[in-house]
């Protein structure tokens, strides 16, 4: 079957990709389409702009968190049914964990995605003819439908850059001008997220200006490609189990693939640390990244909520933390304003985004003789862990020893790294099973 799908890509980060990427989903959306939205990498901030644009979900495709096999499966199974994928990639075309391995290059090779670059030309006119004829002859298998331009300045300026794409013989669709009203504002986690940034103005104001100079329509037509029918695994049995997930501005930082893939046997509730006063009834508790230290007086004001957390995990309730989980569940948190609020208390240690340093990176987690494979982006960190050994083997993508540790009390673990399980979900229901903490029958 046949199925518009392209990748925005583009020879470095900070290019523009982001910004065409959520123009074009909204500009999708408003005309009917049924568009579903993909993140190459492991990034989770990029996945919920998306999702405002689009109306629909994005899905992470990363070759070094899942099989080959499963992000097939994933890509087939949610592209399918849709009648646009668009999918942002990640850092530069090529760039990968060891050389282009697991790059987006690698991803539009092994799912057959034509890839629209977007070339920032600010500094450049007829200098792109070498870099495009780089990127259309370094590896012939990547199909580069098209190009698009950033940071065109006038008339004059485009035309230079027409004139190197057709030289070189990539088509061009158009570009987008200068514009500080299409610029979304950045953190320290890569694009911000925050209810004091209006995301769906500026996603509006990228939509309305864009098909003025770039070619929609002759996108969509390059790009209808043939994709493979999806093949699904329906797993094995499990008994169903409640699951709660803190969703608020303070965490929201998780894989959506994650939870799609317990749904068969989860019943999910989602409640705020901010504003809930307790912790709804669940089987297993997962507290997700996100910016807890920008909220740490919210949350620990909510007092109610930390001390029904802590009885929980006292109690032998299962909990997984990771990263902004992981800070939450400490005895304090210090923010950027040195100011510094207790949390819950469960575990001795304290973090602080003081001296602020960053950890980055692909990780490996050996675990209960499982191999997890997750991602650590933080600036946050740890004071006095000396005395809390880590109850799992991690290292870097290659292998090398890192200092991030998986901790354990009872049956709650705290990691700085965010796993991906979507591949290997039945972790969580051997998990609760050898726990006895399941609810009623599978259905």
């Amino acid at each position: 079957m046949n199925v518009t799908h392209f990748m925005i890509a583009a020879p470095s980060s900070g290019s523009g990709k982001t910004t065409l990427t959520l123009g074009l989903l909204r500009v999708l959306r408003q005309r009917g389409y049924r568009v579903q939205p993909f993140k190459c990498g492991p990034d989770y901030i990029d996945s919920r702009h998306h999702a405002t644009a689009a109306g629909k979900t994005s899905l992470n495709l990363d070759t070094f968190l899942s099989s080959e096999a499963h992000v097939q499966e994933l890509y087939t199974r949610y592209a399918s049914p849709s009648d646009i994928a668009v999918s942002e990639a990640v850092m530069g075309l090529f760039d990968g964990s060891d050389r282009m391995q697991n790059s987006s290059a690698h991803l539009a090779t092994l799912l057959s995605i034509p890839i629209i670059l977007v070339v920032n030309a600010k500094a450049m006119a007829y200098s792109a003819a070498p870099l495009l004829y780089g990127y259309k002859h370094f590896k012939p298998e990547i199909q580069i439908a098209g190009v698009i331009f950033n940071n065109v300045n006038t008339p004059t300026h485009y035309q230079f850059l027409k004139e190197a794409s057709e030289d070189v013989g990539i088509e061009v669709l158009g570009y987008l001008p200068s514009n500080p009203d299409f610029e979304i504002p950045s953190r320290h986690l890569g694009l911000h997220i925050s209810s004091e940034t209006d995301y769906e103005a500026i996603i509006q104001r990228i939509a309305d200006a864009l098909p003025q100079t770039v070619q929609v329509d002759r996108l969509l037509e390059l790009c209808n490609r043939e994709i493979c029918t999806p093949q699904r695994n329906s797993g094995r049995p499990f008994k169903r189990f409640r699951m709660a997930v803190a969703q608020d501005e303070a965490f929201s930082f998780y894989y959506p693939a994650n939870l799609e893939a317990l749904k068969p046997w989860a019943d999910l509730t989602f409640f705020s640390p901010l504003e809930d006063a307790v912790l709804p009834e669940t089987d297993f508790l997962y507290l997700p990244g996100g910016y807890p230290e920008l909220h740490a007086q919210r949350l620990s004001k909510n007092r109610s909520m930390l001390e029904s957390i802590r009885a929980y995990s006292e109690n032998g309730g299962i909990t997984y933390a990771e990263c902004g989980g992981l800070m939450y569940l400490g005895k304090r948190m210090t923010n950027d304003a040195n100011q510094t609020f207790d949390m819950v208390g469960l575990f001795p240690y304290q973090t602080t985004m003081q001296n602020r340093k960053l950890t980055l990176g692909y990780r490996r987690m050996h675990w209960k003789g499982r191999e997890f494979r997750g991602h650590e982006f933080h600036y946050s960190k740890i004071q006095e862990d000396e005395s809390l050994p880590s109850v799992a083997t991690i290292t870097s993508a290659k292998g090398a020893p890192v200092t991030t540790k998986l901790f354990q009390y009872q049956n709650t673990l705290a990691t700085y790294a965010h796993i991906y399980w979507a591949e290997q979900p039945e972790f969580i229901m051997d998990w609760l099973e050898q726990s006895g903490r399941l609810t009623t029958s599978h259905v």
